[in-house]
């Protein structure tokens, strides 16, 4: 069973990310999905994961099978036009210091964007991202791990980004609050500029619509889909619908098919220094010798 807690609220341990960025992905059409997914936690992860000045690295697989029900429908909150996705990423900093040194090495990294992905889109959060509750205690998951996730991001009916970013934060604190929502992390990133097109990735695309130049992303866990659904349901979220209506344009709703942890704290976790798929063989078998200090000095550095 996944390990949740009623008394305890893990959402300080995020506060070390103080810079943080969100990024869109989607595949190249051609890749076919396993491939794509098999490179990007097992050959990709590794490599940025390896990347200095780094804090805080996660990749959120979505799910596009996962059934329409993610988000309710509110008239006069149309979906995003032609928005398809493949994952979210996580890449955060402890310090400016730490982004610059990381930025400068980033080259590596952004060249082997095009051999998987067909657009990635970097949303900056200079001032990091807010965790409001967390109660899932496995600070790094690496795979399904039995919640009920979804990103939803949201596009401002407007373009007074303090406004939307006030009415997001109410919006989020009042769905934090409600004990069903076992996680909530909000992202307010700056407005996107296609004259500054980010990462710099060789021959992947970084354009957005202007309907996606202002933004919100919303991760939510529920104990299960019934959870979730109960909850769109409730008189908490049905309070919100009239200051969602004012606030929100555009809305589309990601099912999380798996979370991977790289990095945290600036320490690589078993699947950054091994890859995904590895680092799950090696909790399966309970192999404690390919976690010990040595192998991993191995691993590391060539030498014991």
């Amino acid at each position: 069973m996944p390990k949740v807690s009623t008394t305890t609220d893990y959402a300080e341990r995020d506060a070390s990310i103080v810079i943080n960025s969100y990024t869109t992905v989607l595949r190249r059409p051609r890749v076919p999905h396993g491939v794509f997914a098999t490179y990007w936690r097992d050959v990709h992860g590794p490599l940025c994961s390896r990347i200095p000045g780094l804090s805080w690295y996660v990749q959120n697989h979505l799910d596009r099978e996962q059934d329409a029900h993610l988000w309710p429908v509110i008239d006069g909150i149309a979906p995003f036009a032609d928005y398809e996705l493949d994952g979210g990423v996580e890449i955060g900093f402890a310090s400016k210091a730490d982004q610059d040194v990381f930025n400068a090495a980033s080259h590596i990294l952004f060249a082997d964007e095009q051999n998987m992905f067909a657009a990635t889109v970097a949303y900056a959060l200079p001032d990091g991202s807010r965790t409001l509750v967390d109660r899932i205690a496995n600070p790094i998951p690496n795979g399904d791990d039995g919640f009920d996730r979804i990103h939803v991001h949201f596009g401002a009916a407007g373009h007074d980004a303090e406004a939307f970013g006030t009415f997001m934060t109410s919006f989020a604190e009042t769905l934090a609050a409600d004990p069903a929502v076992l996680k909530l992390r909000l992202h307010l990133p700056d407005r996107y500029d296609n004259a500054e097109p980010a990462p710099p990735a060789p021959n992947v695309d970084h354009l957005v619509p202007a309907e996606r130049a202002l933004i919100a992303v919303v991760e939510l866990a529920f104990e299960s889909p019934l959870a979730r659904r109960a909850f769109f349901e409730s008189e908490t979220f049905a309070a919100t619908q009239a200051g969602q209506k004012a606030n929100i344009a555009h809305v589309q709703a990601f099912a999380v098919s798996g979370i991977y942890t790289y990095v945290r704290d600036k320490q690589l976790t078993t699947a950054g220094l091994r890859g995904s798929r590895p680092a799950q063989l090696i909790e399966r078998l309970g192999a404690n010798n390919q976690v010990a200090d040595d192998v991993q000095r191995l691993i590391r550095t060539g030498s014991i």
